[in-house]
């Protein structure tokens, strides 16, 4: 589980809470703590979750409590690494909606309000794709960019994901698609590939906006490619035979 610090008063909760798992950020951090919290109209929380209490991320974000009351630090107690980390970010967190972004300043947070805005139409999973019309994604490595373009598009044209790209973490999630839905990821970051698949396939409503990415400009990346293709390429599986299954299914009651 996660342990929060300086609990919301609101009791009614926050409508969205956004996780933002972090490592060794340092004050690196700060400027994009301030650049989300200026991007947001709605009433939300921010929960930046670390993993042990010597994470340099620790003070600066501290020393941010009386700008920026909305962020609360959350203390990772599932274990080290940034699967655990947004798991517990998930587990203390009070709004209907859920939102993961990094702490690295990749993601464009003015595109958090349109997600927001298509969560209360009834859409269950809205995704920031990078490949969709209008969304971009500048630097980062080569073979990495090349095979996340290749699986998002793959994903939406062969096996129907209703979104362009399945696998960037910066998404939201609705509450009750999060609470029915058990997370098998081990890995890390394939956690928004698994939950994309699991809610295609389970009939979930699913929308996107056009985001554009950008890579870190300082600190260091802590996705590891080689380690984690494997768990990646699971849920690739997973969605195209489940494609398969339902092309079959229809074609049986034809």
């Amino acid at each position: 589980m996660g342990r929060a610090e300086a609990p919301v008063t609101d009791p009614l909760g926050p409508e969205l809470s956004i996780v933002m798992p972090v490592y060794d950020e340092g004050p690196a951090v700060v400027p994009v703590l301030r650049a989300l919290e200026a991007a947001m109209v709605t009433p939300h929380e921010t929960l930046v979750v670390y993993d042990f209490d010597e994470d340099s991320t620790v003070p600066p974000v501290r020393s941010l409590g009386d700008e920026l009351p909305a962020i609360r630090l959350v203390r990772n107690d599932l274990g080290r690494g940034v699967l655990n980390a947004m798991k517990a970010g998930f587990a203390v967190s009070r709004g209907s909606w859920v939102l993961v972004t990094m702490a690295d300043g990749s993601d464009d947070p003015t595109v958090i309000e349109p997600m927001v805005a298509l969560a209360r139409s009834g859409v269950d999973v809205v995704a920031a794709s990078r490949y969709m019309r209008g969304g971009h994604q500048y630097g980062g490595p080569i073979v990495k960019r090349t095979l996340s373009r290749a699986a998002g598009l793959s994903l939406h044209r062969l096996a129907g994901i209703p979104v362009h790209d399945a696998t960037n973490n910066f998404k939201l999630y609705g509450r009750r698609f999060l609470e029915s839905t058990t997370i098998e990821s081990t890995a890390g970051f394939e956690l928004a590939t698994e939950l994309t698949v699991k809610a295609a396939l389970g009939g979930w409503r699913l929308a996107e906006v056009p985001a554009t990415w950008r890579d870190r400009t300082s600190g260091t990346s802590n996705f590891r490619l080689r380690a984690w293709l494997p768990h990646y390429l699971h849920w690739y599986r997973v969605a195209m035979v489940g494609r398969a299954a339902r092309l079959a299914g229809r074609g049986r009651r034809t």
